[in-house]
């Protein structure tokens, strides 16, 4: 059911925009050709449960969320089994609640790695998440400066409970495609710096509904989908 004063999601128009945004997927991933796999993330952060019953429906079984008050709300109501996504910052006095996400995208710095870790150890079990990569420099965006990741990297190898799967970054909006290329190039960078101090580093989670094609190009495996599957938000 949709969230009060919130439109309810179409399931068919969903459905349809599914099928197309996977066709322009396939149609980058052949154009950058670094041969990965792509998830698509339904990023339903404002919109109500509906809209994750409505992307698992259309096939689409991972699903992100920003804020973990709000991801948990939907998942007491939601019975479909999507894999869950942490795409949004966390402060490190929720890291408790990390462990209900199947992947961590926002570790964005050595303090909140350090807190997700006492947390997996308190509940015996191992965590995935992804190193958040500040590539731009942006002051309004969180993570790690590109220079730092592989002094971090060898750190975090202290952390055993978390498995390192690769880095999330955000390019800056309405950049221009020069720049997007830019961005997109410096997160392979920091995911090469992971790999060589042997963590397992194997996704990029990079691209959003405005600039998603690109970063498929650019080697994403992950792309973060919202306004462009459900329309904009209230």
């Amino acid at each position: 059911m949709p969230i009060s004063g919130h439109m309810p999601v179409a399931v068919d128009h969903v459905r349809e925009t599914v099928s197309e945004v996977r066709s322009r997927i396939a149609a980058a991933r052949s154009r950058g050709g670094h041969g990965q796999e792509v998830t698509l993330v339904a990023v339903t952060k404002t919109h109500g449960p509906d809209a994750v019953e409505a992307a698992y429906a259309a096939g689409v079984l991972d699903v992100g969320e920003n804020k973990v008050q709000e991801a948990e709300g939907k998942m007491a109501q939601v019975a479909v089994p999507v894999r869950w996504h942490l795409i949004g910052h966390l402060q490190r006095n929720k890291a408790r609640s990390a462990l209900r996400f199947d992947l961590v995208h926002s570790m964005d710095s050595e303090r909140l790695a350090a807190a997700l870790h006492d947390e997996a150890v308190k509940a015996a079990r191992s965590l995935d998440v992804l190193l958040q990569v500040n590539v731009s420099g942006e002051d309004s965006k969180g993570g790690v400066a590109l220079a730092d990741v592989p002094a971090l990297a060898d750190r975090l190898h202290a952390l055993g409970t978390l498995r390192v799967r690769g880095v999330m970054t955000m390019a800056p909006f309405e950049a221009a495609e020069a720049t997007l290329r830019t961005v997109f190039a410096g997160a392979r960078t920091a995911r090469v710096a992971l790999q060589q101090a042997g963590h397992p580093a194997e996704w990029l989670s990079m691209g959003m509904s405005g600039d998603y094609e690109i970063a498929v190009e650019e080697g994403a495996t992950h792309v973060r989908l919202g306004t462009v599957l459900f329309g904009s938000r209230t």
